[in-house]
């Protein structure tokens, strides 16, 4: 009778395993149904296509057009307008779709805010191009070493002097230094010099941004290019 009653018993906690361990699985599933359901829908690939809005990328300035522009009056202008001047936002809408255009807020700053009626994709266009530009026409100034030893040979510094003048030429800085090794820091004096030398024989191109300056274990100088004459 008593092993009858312990495998009876055992039975008993079997079916209850299996019945909590059955809930368990029931509630997971629930739980991953509830979030298959929430997930957003998505374009295969699993990327939504995004709409490209003024301002969305990158480095470009965030420009209200049409009905995204809050103020309630506008001073209108643009090609082929007869009358510009300061108008009701509705009336500056009307005037834009008359022309099959865009109202693009220029200066939104401005008291009031101006508006040029003009086709938006051209109007960017044009901004970009006016960015390229200017981007062309700015000089990049990078900052070019020239190392040289306190006892450094004539054939050695004329290699050295054709490289810097190059680096002149270019529109870059030269930043010339002597390098002291050990006992050589006494004559400091001796890599001056040097430095002096360079920047004299670098004059037609250049000029001296810093003198020669000791730090630590070097002297440098700074020489940049002169301005191009026009």
């Amino acid at each position: 009778m008593a092993i009858k009653k312990i495998f009876f018993n055992f039975g008993i906690a079997i079916k209850k395993s299996c019945y909590l361990c059955a809930t368990i699985i029931v509630i997971k599933l629930k739980k991953k149904e509830d979030r298959i359901i929430a997930t957003p829908f998505r374009r295969p690939g699993g990327i939504r296509k995004k709409i490209n809005r003024p301002g969305d990328r990158k480095n470009e300035p965030s420009v209200r057009i049409n009905s995204e522009i809050t103020a309630k009056e506008v001073r209108v202008i643009g090609e082929n307008l007869e009358n510009p001047g300061i108008y009701p936002i509705s009336v500056a809408l009307s005037m834009a779709e008359k022309q099959n255009m865009d109202l693009v807020e220029i200066s939104p700053n401005a008291e009031p805010p101006v508006c040029r009626i003009v086709d938006f994709q051209k109007y960017q266009y044009q901004q970009k191009k006016r960015l390229k530009e200017l981007k062309e026409k700015t000089v990049k100034t990078e900052l070019k070493e020239i190392r040289f030893g306190p006892n450094t040979d004539e054939h050695d510094y004329q290699f050295k002097l054709k490289h810097a003048r190059n680096f002149l030429e270019a529109g870059d800085k030269v930043k010339a230094f002597v390098f002291f090794k050990g006992r050589s820091i006494l004559f400091s004096q001796q890599g001056e010099i040097l430095l002096l030398r360079l920047a004299n024989d670098l004059e037609d191109i250049g000029k001296i941004e810093f003198m020669p300056k000791l730090e630590g274990k070097r002297m440098t100088i700074i020489i940049i290019p002169k301005p191009k004459k026009k």
